[in-house]
């Protein structure tokens, strides 16, 4: 599978990514939300700023820690630990003090010639594809949320 990340705008995400400062990618929730347990070693991740047309960059998954059922304290401790990766703001910190979190840590960066997003009604700021070309501009199809339902 292929993983699109849309990157927050206000916390210049995308720069940091680019420019080398951020090496991992957090997401959480309450309880498992996609991509918990839904990211794997060795798959693509591509990038794109929110609010943005263009897909502009991608990395390949180097690690994933899931976590579920974190104590306030567990998460306070896991968002330090990987710190030097995430490269968090303390507004994101609070953003993502969840119970469950999945980590992604990327490398094998590079930007891209920009892919045109054909952006679909509804989406999440993860999503995941069989192929970046369901989603760019020409070769799209109808977004299939199966992919993000928990079996």
């Amino acid at each position: 599978m292929v993983h699109l990340i849309y990157c927050d705008n206000k916390e210049k995400v995308l720069e940091k990514i680019l420019d080398g400062s951020k090496t991992m990618i957090v997401r959480g929730a309450a309880g498992r939300k996609i991509p918990h347990s839904r990211v794997f070693e060795n798959e693509t991740l591509y990038f794109m700023k929110k609010g943005s047309k263009e897909i502009s960059a991608k990395a390949k998954v180097k690690s994933v820690q899931n976590f579920v059922k974190l104590t306030d304290e567990e998460i306070k401790e896991t968002l330090e630990k990987n710190q030097d990766k995430l490269a968090l703001s303390a507004k994101q910190k609070e953003r993502w003090h969840k119970k469950c979190l999945c980590l992604v840590e990327f490398d094998s960066l590079e930007e891209i010639t920009p892919l045109d997003f054909d952006h679909q009604g509804n989406m999440d700021d993860w999503l995941i594809i069989d192929k970046i070309e369901d989603v760019v501009v020409g070769t799209s199809i109808p977004y299939n949320y199966d992919k993000s339902k928990f079996k």
